[in-house]
C-alpha cells in the first residue's frame, strides 16, 4: 500500500509540474487537457484519475506552491531575528523564486492574479502581507521603526514592490538575471528599511 501510495503521489506531481510548464508556455486559457497529459507522458484519462478539470489542476498547482511560501515567510517571522532582518529574508525568499521557480512565477502572476476568482484566493493571498504587518508591527514595538507608519499601509507598500518587481520580471520590461534580482533585492529591502526606519535620538 505505501509504494502504491508514493507512487501515485509521485504521478500526481508529475502531472502537476507538467501542468505549470505548459500554462506558463501556452497560458491556461489557450491550453488543453490533453496538453497536460501529453507534457507529462501520461494517457489522457489518467489526468482524471487525479483531478477533475483544468481549473482544479490550476488550483492545485496555486495551493501547492503558494502553502509552500507561506510556511517559508512565517517560519522567518518566528526566526526571532531583527525586524529588519525579517524583511531582508522575507524579500529575497519571494524574489528569488523567479530564479528557482520561474514558470510557477509566470503562472501565479498571469493566471492566479488576474483571475476571476482571485476574490476566492483572496485569504490566501494577503497571508505573506499579513506576516510583513506583523513583522513591522514588532519593529515599532522595539523602536526600530517609526511609531508613526501604518503597518497595514506599509506592508502592503513592501509586498507591493515584491510583486511589481516579479511582474516586471514575468513582462519581461526588466532583466531578470541572478544579478539583477540580487540587485533588485537589495535596492528594495534598502529603500524600504530607510523610509521604515526610526529617526536617531539625539542626545
Amino acid at each position: 500500500m505505501g509504494e502504491r501510495s508514493t507512487g501515485s503521489e509521485e504521478k500526481r506531481r508529475q502531472i502537476l509540474d507538467a501542468a505549470v510548464r505548459v500554462f506558463a508556455r501556452k497560458g491556461f486559457h489557450t491550453c488543453r487537457v490533453a496538453d497536460i497529459a501529453e507534457e507529462a507522458g501520461v494517457a489522457h484519462g489518467l489526468l482524471y484519475h487525479y483531478f477533475t478539470s483544468k481549473d482544479e489542476v490550476l488550483e492545485a498547482v496555486f495551493r501547492e506552491n503558494w502553502s509552500v511560501l507561506v510556511e517559508r515567510v512565517e517560519a522567518v517571522e518566528a526566526s526571532g531575528e531583527s525586524a529588519r532582518e525579517q524583511l531582508r529574508h522575507v524579500a529575497a525568499i519571494v524574489l528569488r523564486t523567479w530564479l528557482h521557480q520561474p514558470d510557477v512565477v509566470r503562472v501565479v502572476v498571469r493566471e492566479i492574479a488576474r483571475s476571476p476568482e482571485l476574490q476566492q484566493r483572496i485569504g490566501e493571498l494577503v497571508k505573506p502581507i499579513d506576516a510583513i504587518r506583523r513583522i513591522i508591527e514588532r519593529g515599532q514595538q522595539t523602536g526600530e521603526f517609526r511609531s508613526d507608519l501604518d503597518p497595514v499601509v506599509a506592508g502592503t507598500i513592501f509586498y507591493g514592490g515584491i510583486d511589481e518587481l516579479l511582474t516586471a520580471w514575468v513582462l519581461g520590461t526588466i532583466p531578470g538575471t541572478p544579478d539583477d534580482v540580487a540587485a533588485a533585492e537589495r535596492q528594495l529591502v534598502e529603500v524600504m528599511n530607510a523610509g521604515f526606519a526610526a529617526p536617531a535620538v539625539v542626545r
